[in-house]
């Protein structure tokens, strides 16, 4: 039924703050822009990360709430480190989860919860597609 991600939508009031932010964050510009919606295509799958104007968020309660996405990264303490660095504030300092998970978790400065998370079996998965798409030596 579920065949996996396809986008996580986060809101903000100010959505050319918020624009400029994750460009920042992310080292791309949006490729999809309007003036309620912007969307950014990252990582190796270009997963979707859509953040929409504010006035559109379904009741939600007081401060950040919700699933926490973790997105895949190669160093969750420099990562973490970098969010904060670029004004994020701590919502779940650095926890080693065993067998090489390790999470963590920051507010952005629009008030959603952003999850970051080194994955073994993220870098498993990207290597058997490489290694699937790599041409043959026959």
């Amino acid at each position: 039924m579920l065949r996996g991600f396809a986008t996580i939508s986060y809101y903000a009031v100010d959505l050319d703050a918020a624009s400029r932010w994750y460009a920042e964050v992310l080292g791309i510009e949006p490729y999809f822009v309007t003036p309620a919606y912007i969307e950014f295509r990252v990582g190796d799958y270009e997963h979707e990360l859509g953040i929409i104007d504010a006035q559109y968020r379904p009741p939600m309660p007081d401060g950040p709430a919700g699933a926490v996405m973790q997105w895949a990264v190669d160093d969750v303490h420099a990562s973490l480190a970098r969010l904060l660095e670029l004004g994020a504030t701590e919502y779940q300092p650095v926890i080693e989860r065993g067998h090489g998970f390790s999470t963590a978790a920051v507010v952005d400065p629009f008030g959603n919860i952003l999850g970051i998370m080194e994955n073994p079996h993220y870098l498993e998965i990207v290597e058997r597609d490489r290694a699937r798409r790599a041409p043959s030596s026959e």
